[in-house]
């Protein structure tokens, strides 16, 4: 496996910058996940490392040393997917095995049985072995995709968004899988989503992409607790963060257009006269004696918890509970906010560090 580094890419295709200024290291074993929409700039991120485009500026360092002069194949890296990309007419097993029967690595066929059998236990598709692709569904042709990666124990792992194509349940299921593989394994992987939640439980680090630009760069705890900008607090969290106008009057916070009022920190100071507060859904927290009302608007039971739309003057503040609830729409509510959680943003949309 590699330390795998990002040095000041950028890399343009005629009128659209793709990456600007791109900085960033994967460490020797770390899962690193690039999350962002589409057109942040994340697949072409993949495509630089991979040696399959050449970036305009900037350097790409294995172990510290450069290997812009390397073709794709002596970079020694494994590429998945969102498209299976497999042969349909070969079974499995020769689909696992065809990396390693190329002429540059002329691997012994008993070394190829051996690490083929040996990825497909880990993926549960050692039943499948003598199955022509084109027979599996799409669950099972992106495990043999991941599988056909897993024999070539490369250098690093680079997944472009593998888990798209699949349903929920799938998802889920091979997200459990790739984070046990990759544990035991201890394979260097960086993997490119949009998903929000295949970042928060895949990654020991996470790397916010936005128009070409790194946004920010932390653990799944530093994203969600201390989110750099809004564009970063909206990214990760389900239900969405609430983003509510406000403004400092009378040493309190006065939410506009509401009857919600909070204490200044102790550091208020720091705080610009308006600015956006986020709070997360969790945070608000209907009970009996709470001290801000709201009317129920809307409910979302989701089985383990339950979404309400709470409005309070002109705004409407989500607020998450476990469980069902013995609510109802138009029912009259009272909530606290869990003040130590407060997100502030100033008018550019940065943190406000308070």
């Amino acid at each position: 496996m590699a330390n795998v580094a990002l040095n000041n890419i950028t890399k343009q295709f005629r009128n659209v910058t793709a990456l600007r200024d791109v900085s960033f290291d994967i460490k020797d074993g770390e899962f690193f996940v690039l999350l962002g929409p589409t057109g942040a700039g994340k697949t072409t991120s993949l495509r630089v490392i991979a040696g399959l485009e050449k970036q305009d500026t900037g350097v790409v360092t294995f172990d510290g040393e450069p290997v812009d002069a390397r073709s794709p194949a002596e970079r020694d890296i494994a590429f998945v997917f969102q498209q299976y990309s497999l042969y349909p007419t070969m079974s499995v097993y020769d689909n696992l095995a065809f990396p390693l029967r190329s002429p540059l690595r002329k691997t012994p066929e008993a070394e190829i049985k051996q690490r083929v059998t040996g990825a497909a236990e880990k993926l549960r598709i050692s039943h499948l072995l003598e199955r022509k692709t084109a027979k599996l569904s799409g669950g099972e042709m992106q495990r043999v995709s991941i599988g056909r990666a897993i024999v070539r124990n490369p250098r690093i792992f680079l997944m472009d968004e593998p888990l798209s194509n699949l349903d929920a349940k799938l998802r889920e299921s091979l997200r459990i899988e790739l984070e046990h593989i990759q544990k035991t394994q201890h394979s260097t992987t960086l993997y490119v989503t949009h998903d929000q939640v295949e970042a928060l439980t895949l990654a020991d680090r996470i790397a916010v992409l936005r128009q070409g630009r790194i946004v920010q760069i932390g653990t799944p705890q530093d994203i969600y607790d201390r989110p750099a900008t809004i564009f970063v607090a909206q990214s990760v969290g389900a239900p969405r963060i609430n983003l509510l106008p406000a403004l400092c009057e009378n040493n309190q916070i006065s939410i506009t257009a509401s009857s919600v009022q909070l204490p200044l920190p102790a550091t208020g100071d720091r705080l610009p006269a308006t600015f956006t507060l986020g709070i997360r859904p969790e945070d608000v927290q209907p009970a009996s004696d709470g001290a801000f009302v709201g009317q129920v608007v809307l409910i979302e039971p989701l089985g383990v918890e339950t979404i309400l739309h709470l409005k309070s003057g002109d705004q409407t503040l989500l607020s998450i509970v476990s469980g069902m609830t013995r609510a109802h729409v138009n029912d009259t509510i009272r909530f606290n906010i869990v003040r130590e959680n407060l997100h502030y943003f100033d008018g550019n949309g940065a943190r406000v560090a308070v």
